[in-house]
């Protein structure tokens, strides 16, 4: 995992919903437990304030960082998928969005941009220049960033014989690599590894190795599916063990992560409870 992944997990479950900013030597002191180096926390750090993900903030002579709107939204999507989207799709009610498009060879780089944003939203191509995803999705914040608003026909349908609906989602989706994903994930948490230095530790990579993995899933609908698809219990031990270090993790958080209040009221230097 880069360290913008695992920083973004730590946000999310340490600053989301609190007004508060944390000390960058209390960030780099969580981060040393996943053997993420300094420089690589101060280089992320930076980095992620120059993309207005982090603002920052000084308290005498130290440095604290912030979340930005926009890095709350990023967090609060993460959230709704992990909590709320959940990784069996038990819900579909047989619609198709379809997303067509054309463009010259001259524009390879945008047909790579908006190939990559509909992989990343959970299509896939099920013959050139057509790609679908189970569902109602709305692709036109993804079309008007890239400026394709003309070149992008999106429309949502509903198969017709001979077509079948599991023969679509096997064409448009690799579900062996999908499975293959939930399989690897059971296998490394079903004996969570021992050699981390704590809970804490436990949690960072549990929340980031799990939002990685579902950020990757198409949401296939459970009735195209296997019925023992992997991801039914892998979502079940995920969740069992994101409650269980919840407990444990908040009072490790608390006497490690140094922050300030940035909510308006005067700001002073504290450690503040995780969970």
């Amino acid at each position: 995992m880069t360290p913008q992944t695992l920083m973004l997990n730590f946000l999310g479950l340490h600053v989301l919903g609190r007004d508060i900013a944390v000390y960058s030597g209390s960030v780099i002191d969580v981060f040393r437990r996943v053997d993420v180096s300094e420089e690589a926390v101060r280089s992320t750090l930076t980095r992620m304030a120059s993309r207005d993900l982090l603002a920052k903030h000084r308290n005498g002579r130290k440095v604290y960082f912030g979340l930005t709107e926009r890095a709350t939204g990023v967090l609060r999507d993460g959230e709704r998928r992990i909590w709320q989207r959940g990784a069996v799709n038990r819900d579909w009610d047989g619609t198709w969005t379809l997303v067509g498009f054309s463009l010259p060879e001259g524009r390879r780089g945008a047909r790579h941009d908006l190939r990559s944003r509909l992989q990343w939203a959970g299509f896939g191509p099920v013959q050139n220049g057509l790609w679908i995803a189970p569902g109602t999705r709305d692709v036109t914040e993804m079309v008007a960033d890239l400026g394709l608003a003309e070149n992008v026909t999106v429309f949502t349908a509903q198969h017709a014989k001979p077509t079948e609906a599991a023969d679509l989602a096997r064409r448009a989706f690799d579900t062996t690599a999908i499975a293959a994903r939930y399989q690897d994930f059971l296998a490394r948490w079903r004996e969570p590894d021992a050699a981390l230095p704590d809970d804490l530790a436990r949690q960072l990579l549990l929340h980031a190795d799990w939002l990685d993995l579902v950020r990757q899933d198409p949401h296939l609908p459970a009735e195209l599916l296997a019925q023992d698809w992997p991801a039914i219990e892998a979502e079940q031990l995920f969740q069992a063990l994101a409650t269980r270090y919840a407990a444990t993790a908040g009072p490790i958080a608390q006497a490690a992560i140094e922050s300030i209040d940035v909510s308006g009221r005067p700001a002073r230097a504290e450690r503040r409870p995780a969970g």
